[in-house]
């Protein structure tokens, strides 16, 4: 039986989360007093959005430091998957975040408030900077992280919504029309609903043990039996660990007269190469000749009897 463990390397990953954690904790105190002060929903929608990064990211960094602790005899794979279970959290968040924003949208449109359009505009070109950094930041981070990339999201679409801001600040200035500001918080809502579709899609599919994206077990199978050697496979499972961590086991049969190490070996480098796979447990057996001769003695009385 063999075992080949991967462990990504996330310290980089970690310390560019905790760059945007600062610069999201300015901006929800600048959006806030801005929401307050120039009666903006949309403000207090980026806000809110922004708010819910900080807690994201906050509990994001809290997760990995659950997946760097050292496996136990109860936990083999240690505390992994708790990266899985933050992306799946933040993705819920933002659901709540939209439909929160779309409610109180939709009572503002039919009697809006007084909105002061160029304090709106000034908090709106300050997010937009604030997170335009962010997202260049956690940009050249490791994308297969899913936890890094739910942060990236996060600020992605707090970008996008501070574009909207800016817009309803003008459109404010511009026309005098305070409906732009609700109609603009709808707008961020929508966004919001958008980016939370992969964070509470992948985890969901972690979490099901379902096999990584862009890896079709069948041809996994198949490369598997088309090894020297190998004269079959079964009990074949791909799943993922986590984030970045795809595994596989298999129990494989193989030909007496080969090397069961061998065979094993060829195996594992087929893995590598065609498919990434670097974490394998493989039970190699070598057929019994007696097996196989039982095998083709049944062959021959059928092809007789036939």
């Amino acid at each position: 039986m063999s075992h080949s463990h991967a462990h990504p390397h996330r310290s980089d990953d970690n310390r560019r989360m905790a760059i945007v954690l600062a610069i999201n904790i300015v901006m929800v105190g600048a959006g806030i007093i801005g929401a307050i002060a120039f009666n903006s929903l949309a403000l207090l929608a980026d806000a809110g959005h922004v708010l819910a990064d900080v807690g994201a990211i906050g509990l994001a960094l809290f997760a990995a430091w659950m997946a760097a602790r050292p496996s136990s005899p109860q936990r083999t794979f240690g505390f992994r998957r708790g990266e899985i279970l933050a992306a799946l959290f933040n993705g819920f968040t933002l659901v709540a975040i939209a439909v929160f924003v779309l409610i109180a949208a939709i009572g503002r449109l039919s009697d809006p408030p007084n909105v002061t359009g160029s304090g709106v505009l000034l908090i709106g070109l300050a997010s937009l900077i604030g997170n335009g950094i962010a997202t260049m930041v956690l940009a050249g981070g490791d994308r297969e992280n899913v936890n890094l990339e739910g942060v990236l999201r996060h600020t992605a679409v707090d970008a996008l919504g501070a574009l909207g801001v800016i817009v309803a600040g003008l459109l404010v200035i511009t026309t005098g029309w305070d409906q732009a500001d609700p109609i603009v918080s709808m707008a961020i809502a929508v966004l919001i609903l958008m980016s939370s579709w992969r964070l509470l899609r992948e985890p969901f599919n972690v979490l099901m043990e379902s096999a990584p994206e862009g890896i079709d077990v069948q041809s996994v199978g198949t490369a598997m039996c088309s090894v020297p050697g190998v004269r079959e496979v079964h009990d074949l499972h791909v799943w993922t660990v986590t984030s970045g961590f795809p595994a596989l086991a298999a129990h494989i049969r193989t030909e007496p007269s080969e090397s069961a190490d061998e065979v094993r070996e060829r195996i594992e480098a087929v893995l590598h190469e065609r498919f990434g796979l670097d974490h394998t447990t493989l039970q190699v057996v070598p057929e019994p000749l007696l097996q196989i001769e039982d095998r083709r003695r049944s062959g021959r009385e059928r092809a007789g009897g036939a």
